[in-house]
């Protein structure tokens, strides 16, 4: 991963750099905002540790700048030990505050965890665009459906219906509530047989015993 250092300190920015470096990380260092935007744009770095007091402005303002183009963690270093300055500094965007002197153990950890917070966050939403059931896997972001990595030539009324079951796993669900929930684009609800239809469609594509009717009630997807 990469860590830009924007700290004009340079035995300080020598210091982080060897000991994130010993780490595993590659170190970016700037020493003003004019040269970490520079570095930003082309490197794209995952973290970045910066400092308020830039000889060509406040990190404040670099902070609000790159939360315009990017929510990657960002870290103020700083020897401004005001609560108002941290106020504002986590306002702006930051993710963390850190008032020097600190250890860089302690550093190490926090920026260890920001990052861990931040791809997490990332794994979750990456999730939440997918449903899975067993083999079958539904794109949510494309509208697409596989089965064992194979696509299913579905339609969009099919897989409605497959993301309603995928989101209601082991329940048994009314026709009444299906049919309320596979609305058409002109307002009017499916017909009963339309859904029938469609059942019987996703039945022969997707194979076996996924979905079970509860006669006199409706259907129920059993994973």
């Amino acid at each position: 991963m990469k860590i830009l250092i924007v700290e004009d300190d340079i035995g300080l920015s020598r210091g982080i750099s060897f000991a994130l470096t010993g780490e595993g990380y590659q170190v970016l260092t700037a020493r003003s905002q004019k040269e970490a935007f520079m570095l930003f744009e082309r490197e794209r770095p995952n973290a970045v540790l910066l400092d308020l007091n830039l000889p060509d402005g406040d990190g404040i303002d670099f902070c609000r700048l790159i939360r315009k183009k990017s929510d990657l963690p960002i870290l103020m270093l700083t020897a401004r030990d005001m609560e108002l300055d941290e106020i504002m500094g986590l306002k702006s965007g930051a993710d963390d505050y850190i008032t020097k002197p600190f250890s860089i153990s302690v550093l190490k950890i926090r920026l260890e965890n920001a990052l861990k917070h931040k791809y997490q966050k990332e794994k979750e939403e990456e999730q939440k665009k997918e449903l899975w059931s067993g083999s079958i896997c539904l794109d949510l972001k494309k509208f697409r459906a596989y089965k064992e990595e194979k696509e299913l030539e579905i339609s969009v009324t099919e897989f409605r219906i497959l993301q309603y079951f995928f989101e209601h796993k082991n329940t048994v669900l009314l026709k009444e509530q299906i049919l309320q929930h596979i609305w058409d684009e002109d307002g009017n609800f499916v017909e009963e047989n339309t859904l029938s239809v469609n059942i019987s469609r996703l039945r022969k594509k997707l194979g076996g015993n996924f979905i079970k009717t509860i006669h006199g009630m409706g259907y129920l997807w059993e994973e």
